[in-house]
C-alpha cells in the first residue's frame, strides 16, 4: 500500500528528525517511489527537514557516484563538507568554553589576535590549544585514528595567521576527497593509508560523530539507487554511470552494512531512494540479495494502512 509523501515526511520529521536523531539515534529507511514521484522530490523534502532542524544534509545519486564502493561513497560526501569551517567552529567553541574572549570576525580568529585580546602570550595560548585538542580530538575514540589525525591538523591550522604554514592541510583535504595521489606526504600528520574500502566505513562513522561534535545536530544522508535498476546501457551514452549486476549485489551489501551499523552510527538518518523495480525485478531488485531482504521485509503488516515508520515504505505523490 502506498503512503502519501506528505504523510511520510511528517512522520519522519516528528519521530526522527526532531528528537531521535539529535539525541544520538540512527536509522536507515528505504523508500520505493511510485511514479510520477521522483527521487528529487524526496531529496528536496529531506533537505528542507535537515535545514529546518539544524542537521547536515548530503545527497548522493548512483548515476554519478559508485555507491557500491564504500570508499567512493565516503569521498563523495567529503566533497560536500566544508572541513575548514567545521574545524573553526570547534576551535571557537572550545576556546569560548575555556573562558577566552574571541574576535567577532572569524577571519581574525588567529593566535596573535586571541592572545592580544586575552592578555596572554602566543606561546601560552598555543600550549593551551594543544591541551584542548588533546582532550577533545586526539582522545575522542569514537573516531578512527586516521580521522582524528586529520581533524587535529585542520583545527591547528585554523588559528594560524598563514594557513599555508601547516603544509599538510591541502593534502589532508585532498585525501578526504579521494584526490591525493600519494599518501606519503601525510606521514608527518600520522596518516599512513588511503581511505580504501577497509577504512571508509569507519571514516563514515567518524564523520557522523564529528559533525555532531562541531555544530550540526545530526546528519541526513539520501542515497538514490535508482540507476542500479537499469538493465542495459543506452544505445547513445548519457554520460552517467552504468552498474553491472555484480555492482547491484555490492550496493545491497553496503546498505546491509549500514543497517547493521546503526548501533555504532551516531545522530544519522540514511534514506535510500529506490524505483518500483526494486521490489519486482528478480535480477536487480531486492530479491537479488536475501541478506538485505530479510532486514526489510515485514511478514506481518496491516492490510488497510501503511506504517510510515517501517524500514521500507512505498511512497506516492498524492496527498490522502
Amino acid at each position: 500500500m502506498d503512503l502519501p509523501l506528505v504523510d511520510w515526511m511528517a512522520a519522519i520529521e516528528q519521530e526522527y528528525v526532531e528528537t531521535f536523531i539529535p539525541a544520538g539515534g540512527a536509522a536507515v529507511k528505504f523508500t520505493v517511489l511510485t511514479p510520477p514521484l521522483e527521487a528529487s522530490d524526496i531529496r528536496q523534502g529531506l533537505k528542507a527537514l535537515a535545514d529546518r532542524h539544524g542537521l547536515a544534509y548530503f545527497g548522493l545519486d548512483g548515476a554519478e557516484t559508485r555507491l557500491h564502493m564504500i570508499d567512493q561513497l565516503f569521498h563523495a560526501i567529503a566533497r560536500q563538507v566544508d572541513w575548514e569551517n567545521l574545524a573553526g567552529a570547534l576551535m571557537r567553541r572550545l576556546l569560548a568554553a575555556d573562558g577566552y574572549l574571541l574576535p567577532s570576525e572569524a577571519a581574525r580568529c588567529t593566535y596573535p589576535e586571541i592572545a592580544a585580546m586575552n592578555g596572554t602570550s602566543d606561546v601560552d595560548l598555543r600550549r593551551r590549544v594543544r591541551v584542548l585538542l588533546h582532550e577533545h580530538v586526539e582522545n575522542d575514540y569514537a573516531m578512527v585514528h586516521e580521522f582524528r589525525a586529520a581533524m587535529l591538523r585542520l583545527c591547528q591550522a585554523y588559528l594560524e595567521v598563514v594557513k599555508a604554514e601547516v603544509t599538510e592541510i591541502e593534502s589532508i583535504q585532498a585525501w578526504l576527497r579521494g584526490e591525493l595521489k600519494s599518501v606519503s606526504v601525510l606521514k608527518p600528520a600520522g596518516i599512513f593509508q588511503k581511505v580504501g574500502r577497509n577504512l571508509a566505513r569507519d571514516m563514515f562513522l567518524s564523520l557522523a560523530h564529528w559533525l555532531k561534535l562541531v555544530g550540526p545536530r545530526g546528519t541526513v544522508l539520501a542515497l538514490d539507487i535508482s540507476r542500479y535498476s537499469l538493465e542495459r546501457r543506452f544505445s547513445h551514452p548519457d554520460g552517467l554511470l552504468f552498474h553491472s549486476t555484480t555492482a547491484v549485489v555490492d550496493v545491497y551489501e553496503v546498505l546491509r552494512q549500514f543497517i547493521d551499523a546503526t548501533d555504532e552510527l551516531e545522530s544519522c538518518l540514511i534514506v535510500v531512494i529506490a524505483p518500483p523495480a526494486f521490489l519486482t525485478d528478480e535480477k536487480r531488485g531486492l530479491a537479488k540479495y536475501n541478506a538485505l531482504k530479510l532486514r526489510l521485509w515485514d511478514d506481518v503488516r496491516d492490510r488497510a494502512r501503511a506504517n510510515p515508520l517501517s524500514a521500507m515504505v512505498r511512497i506516492a505523490g498524492e496527498v490522502a
